[in-house]
């Protein structure tokens, strides 16, 4: 039996795509169940099942994995440990800052909300920076210390990737300005598959969350 990842839309759920992101990556056999957010009908949908009544939620033969972290997790556990750095002090600095990322960055969150397929302008404020500039940190440092074993953020793919994802799509949304480090691996994980088709559903998707569109369209100015 094929495991179930309910999930909310492509184009806004940043939780949700931290969990599709990783999963796509596994290989294993999966089936999506989209419940689209802010919706009079959410609420009734997704309470069955998940006990948190927010998504995503992860179904695997009856047993219930909630919170995208915990979902990656579980997925790794599945995969023998595929998806963190082998090395113990690296493995440790990928659990960190995917930690960081679950726990902060409450500015980027809140004036970048996640919006795939839109291109804005939004005012810069001081604690958005701030937050900005501690993800450029983190990724810098990574990649600085990690890109001779390969293109991600510890070399090879992990789940601090998966985590950082959504951010990836906030930057290309809202363009604030990257140090050349961060804007080659935006571009990297812009160029793959996964990101791609990722985009591609939230393009297709007609849905719109009023409270997520912020900022002004870049491509009127």
């Amino acid at each position: 039996m094929s495991m179930t990842l309910v999930m909310g839309n492509f184009n806004y759920s940043s939780w949700s795509i931290r969990a599709w992101f990783l999963l796509r990556q596994t290989g294993l056999p999966y089936e999506i169940k989209r419940i689209p957010l802010d919706t009079p009908t959410f609420a009734q949908e997704i309470a069955p099942l998940s006990p948190t009544k927010r998504v995503p939620v992860l179904i695997d033969d009856g047993f219930t994995v909630w919170d995208s972290l915990a979902i990656n997790e579980y997925l790794n556990d599945k995969l023998c440990g595929v998806f963190w750095p082998s090395d113990v002090q690296a493995r440790a600095r990928a659990r960190s800052i995917s930690c960081e990322m679950h726990s902060s960055f409450p500015a980027l969150r809140s004036q970048m909300p996640m919006n795939a397929r839109a291109r804005r302008i939004i005012p810069m404020t001081p604690e958005l920076q701030k937050d900005i500039d501690r993800v450029q940190a983190i990724w810098t440092e990574c990649r600085q210390t990690h890109e001779a074993n390969g293109p991600w953020l510890f070399g090879k793919f992990s789940i601090a990737d998966a985590m950082f994802a959504p951010v990836v799509s906030r930057f290309a949304t809202y363009a604030p300005d990257l140090n050349p480090t961060v804007q080659a691996y935006c571009q990297h994980v812009q160029n793959t598959k996964v990101y791609q088709e990722w985009m591609e559903r939230a393009a297709a998707e007609t849905e719109i969350v009023e409270q997520d569109e912020t900022g002004i369209d870049r491509n009127s100015q």
